[in-house]
């Protein structure tokens, strides 16, 4: 009889164990994204203060320039009953053609999060996405079908998310009718100033059957560290993390804002909407950036910025399913800055054009093709070179990226 009670005991302890792990769920996925890119003009190194290029070939991760970065993550959930539920993402960043960590080298660069979500909505805490990429980068040609080269110029409104948003708490509702909608905040973390180095921004979005569309707002104080500088590769405030002007034997990094580094505050606002018939969408994303309060830091500031520099974009595009499996795409923005210190501002024209080839439900085939034109002056105080976002900037006013790509989810 002792026995026979140690077995029921037993059999209830192991059955007990099998339902709560039944309850929960760890999910390992990934991606890979390989290619082939070519550049019409990429800066080499500056001769007499003015910038050496040439034509370039590479094989490159996604990351750069292509439609998805390769990447592997670890996705959970608990089940706590009563609709609420225990969640997790760790999601890693890695450079396929070299095996190194993609995202300044922060080994889970791409997101980082625990949270809770109930029938009410989600609440979530860690390195995260901003409002503005989850409800406004949809709508986006690099979105769709263009990936990261068909940013706008050096994705200065961060729509493709080149910049994730640490120490932050986030909160993202339910859906009721089609309504979703999102607040989040990073907390700074400097003693005795609680708004330093805060981000926090908010977003929300709608779909309703063949229209959607969403609205975003980020704003960063102190950015060059906040969020330009959160990755292990970047530096103090005293560093330029919005880029560089390049030397003798380096090319030039996001030519387009880098100068701006001084800036007190970050805002980005955006919108966008599609609607779709058929096998056709058509977009629509307009995006409003501020480096406002420049030389009210002590981040560097060489060229003695004050005031505020102002971009305003304004993107078009659309996509058509030829068949099931092979979708076209194409668009155009235009990207304006207004004059500061008496320049005579910036102006950039880009097309993108993108083919997608499904050879199943996980791999596909794709090229992109983007030509870029500049005129102006930019944040460097040079006149404007072209720069698409993830090749080095142009030598030249015009620059052509093309890839060729081949993608594998898991």
């Amino acid at each position: 009889m002792k026995r026979s009670g140690l077995t029921v005991v037993g059999c209830a302890a192991f059955f007990a164990a099998a339902q709560a792990h039944a309850q929960s769920t760890v999910t390992l996925y990934g991606i890979v994204d390989l290619g082939l890119q070519y550049a019409n003009s990429a800066q080499t190194s500056r001769v007499g203060g003015v910038p050496q290029g040439a034509s370039q070939f590479a094989l490159t991760d996604a990351h750069a320039t292509g439609l998805s970065g390769s990447r592997w993550g670890l996705r959970g959930a608990e089940d706590l009953g009563g609709g609420w539920k225990a969640i997790f993402v760790i999601e890693n960043g890695f450079l396929a053609n070299s095996g190194t960590l993609a995202q300044g080298g922060a080994e889970f660069g791409r997101q980082s999060w625990v949270g809770l979500s109930s029938p009410w909505g989600t609440v979530t805490a860690g390195r995260q996405y901003d409002p503005l990429v989850n409800y406004v980068q949809p709508f986006a040609a690099s979105g769709n079908f263009a990936g990261y080269m068909g940013s706008h110029p050096d994705d200065l409104d961060n729509l493709t998310n080149t910049n994730r948003i640490n120490n932050s708490v986030k909160f993202e509702s339910a859906s009721y009718a089609g309504f979703k909608a999102s607040a989040l905040y990073s907390l700074g973390g400097v003693a005795g100033n609680a708004t330093q180095n805060q981000i926090w921004g908010l977003g929300a979005g709608y779909t309703g059957g063949a229209f959607a569309a969403g609205v975003g707002y980020l704003n960063a104080r102190d950015p060059n560290v906040s969020f330009y500088g959160n990755t292990p590769n970047k530096g103090t405030a005293t560093a330029n993390n919005l880029g560089s002007a390049g030397s003798a034997t380096t090319p030039e990094a996001n030519p387009v804002y880098a100068g701006y580094a001084s800036a007190k505050t970050l805002q980005i606002i955006g919108g966008g909407a599609s609607y779709t018939l058929g096998a056709a969408t058509i977009a629509l994303v307009g995006t409003n950036v501020r480096f406002d309060s420049m030389g009210s830091s002590s981040s560097p500031n060489p060229l003695g910025y004050s005031g505020d520099a102002v971009f305003t974009s304004v993107d078009l595009n659309g996509r058509y399913f030829l068949t099931p499996s092979l979708q076209l795409g194409a668009g155009v923005d235009y990207t304006h800055r207004n004059s500061v210190k008496g320049d005579e501002g910036a102006k950039y024209i880009q097309l993108n054009l993108g083919v997608d080839y499904s050879l199943s439900k996980r791999t596909d085939l794709y090229t992109v093709t983007v030509l870029q034109r500049a005129m102006g002056r930019d944040s460097l105080g040079q006149p404007a070179v072209a720069s698409i976002a993830g090749f080095s900037p142009s030598s030249t006013d015009k620059q052509v990226g093309v890839r060729l790509g081949l993608r594998h989810k898991f």
